[in-house]
């Protein structure tokens, strides 16, 4: 439904403080008469034609809203694969959640002994404050926005609307009053906002992260034995096995993921300045801290003792910071799992009917984990701009914070996007066990590291020199690497089987059995 697309530019941009359109806020309009252009010449608004973009005549048609004519690729092009953050993070989704806030506080107010004019509800009125709480429906939101176009002020169209539904309940209808009592706008802002971004981690976010860490620690635990060359600097270097260097990403991405988790998402009640102000003028008797403490950490969240009119957004911040991490440490295993497959130590599954390039037939390129990348980079960007400006707010508040809080959803919506991308490039590589093996195979000159660290132990002379000498520049074979160890002077008999015995293949250290230990430590996080 339109009421339910994940982008900004797509739905409706009435500010989420509510301010009227006089201090900063667009006019709400309905989405299928939103022009291509969002700002018309005054010649259109005058009713005379437009000029198309680069000729003459009247500029296009406004298009209904579809996957095919969004704005956003979340809402178009690949609106299926992140369908489940609308409910959350779309207009509706924000309606929704300010919904379930204002019945609660209506109900917070019922039970307060102080607050006499509203006594404590019974079973009908509670079974309806709850059913308007949990079953808001796009149908419903359609009603506040009708409201809105008169109001000009989102929150207070809810309000409206909300009065209208009690009056079908006579104990509701004796205390409409009370609905939004004491409350600024942004006091059911911030819980709403806090509201969208648990329920996106806990149904989307986390889950999706979850599955990346599981299918990359898979991979290290099959490939746990599969020795491979190393390439520091892109140069050969040291042996470790392709199980051992999924490990490592595996255990990265836990760690992040675990830092997300634990982000603690923080809400406040407490007025237009942050002083309880005007519920101390109506009942000063009553510990309206404690209320909003309460208050706010029965709907699940953490309770922000000191803030202005706003909550400060530090924690948003926070938990965008976290996610960027992980994003970035997938950044870079989308970029290892690219080189590995263009070094040929990945084949790529082939799916029939897919195509490669349009003019080679041959190639089955790497897409995913360039679809990954490029995604991610997209949602660090977005994220980053918000955990940058949302901490900031002049004096007790202004409104840079509105818009830019209305794309909460994006910057995630990017990333689960790319985590989807990562898995699916995943399913399809296969290990080319015989193109590892021989480029291990070819690089015997890795063994100068063990064979001159043994030197050393026994004390013969300039050892890092003369395996310089020896392999620096030089074509290095099995047969030349095993002869220059028969001809060293001063090493034990059996230390120089052992060496004689060792090679590319065989000199892994303990990375085999680090990579077979990866669920282990992932537990322990």
């Amino acid at each position: 439904m339109q009421a339910t697309v994940l982008s900004p530019l797509q739905r409706v941009c009435a500010p989420a403080c509510g301010r009227p359109a006089g201090e900063g806020a667009l006019r709400p309009v309905q989405l299928q008469a939103v022009p291509q252009r969002a700002v018309r010449c005054k010649a259109v608004a005058a009713g005379q034609p437009a000029k198309a973009a680069g000729g003459n005549g009247a500029a296009p048609a406004p298009i209904e809203l579809s996957e095919l004519t969004a704005v956003g690729p979340l809402d178009g092009r690949y609106s299926s694969k992140v369908a489940g953050l609308r409910n959350t993070f779309s207009e509706y989704g924000l309606i929704r959640f300010r919904v379930l806030v204002e019945c609660r506080w209506l109900q917070k107010l019922s039970q307060l002994e102080g607050v006499s004019e509203v006594p404590a509800f019974g079973p009908a009125a509670n079974a309806l404050l709850d059913e308007l709480a949990t079953s808001f429906s796009v149908e419903d939101a359609q009603e506040v926005k009708k409201v809105e176009r008169t109001t000009n002020h989102d929150v207070k169209a809810i309000e409206y609307v909300l009065k209208s539904k009690f009056q079908a309940d006579p104990e509701l209808a004796k205390v409409l009053e009370f609905t939004h009592f004491a409350c600024t706008s942004e006091d059911i802002n911030n819980l709403s906002h806090a509201l969208m971004l648990r329920e996106a981690l806990h149904a989307e976010l986390l889950p999706a992260m979850d599955n990346v860490v599981d299918e990359v620690a898979r991979l290290a635990e099959e490939y746990a034995d599969v020795p491979m060359l190393s390439r520091t600097h892109g140069q050969t270097a040291s042996p470790t096995t392709m199980g051992k260097e999924m490990a490592i990403f595996a255990y990265r991405l836990a760690r992040q993921r675990k830092q997300v988790a634990e982000v603690p998402l923080f809400g406040k009640m407490a007025g237009a300045v942050g002083n309880y102000n005007a519920h101390m003028s109506a009942y000063p008797d009553i510990d309206w801290e404690r209320v909003a403490q309460e208050f706010v950490t029965s709907l699940g969240l953490a309770w922000n003792p000191y803030v202005t009119q706003i909550e400060p957004h530090d924690y948003i911040a926070e938990l965008f910071d976290a996610v960027m991490r992980f994003n970035s440490i997938l950044i870079d295993f989308d970029r290892d799992a690219w080189s590995y497959i263009s070094l040929g130590y990945f084949k790529q599954r082939t799916i029939a009917g897919e195509v490669g390039s349009s003019t080679m037939p041959h190639k089955v390129n790497p897409i995913d984990f360039e679809n990954s990348e490029g995604n991610l980079g997209i949602a660090n960007a977005t994220m980053g701009h918000l955990a940058a400006k949302l901490p900031i707010s002049r004096w007790q508040r202004d409104l840079t914070d509105s818009t830019v809080l209305r794309n909460l959803g994006v910057g995630l919506g990017h990333s689960i996007l790319a985590y989807q991308s990562s898995l699916r490039g995943i399913s399809k590589l296969q290990l080319d066990a015989a193109r590892v093996a021989a480029d291990l195979d070819s690089s015997w000159e890795v063994l100068a590291e063990p064979i001159q660290t043994v030197m050393r132990r026994y004390a013969v002379p300039e050892p890092y020199e003369k395996l310089k000498a020896f392999t620096r520049g030089q074509a290095v074979t099995q047969a030349s690497m095993q002869e220059f160890v028969g001809g060293v002077d001063g090493i034990p008999e059996g230390a120089k089987q052992e060496l004689l015995q060792l090679t590319p293949a065989t000199y892994i250290g303990n990375a085999a059995q680090q990579a077979k230990n990866i669920r282990k430590h992932l537990a322990a996080l």
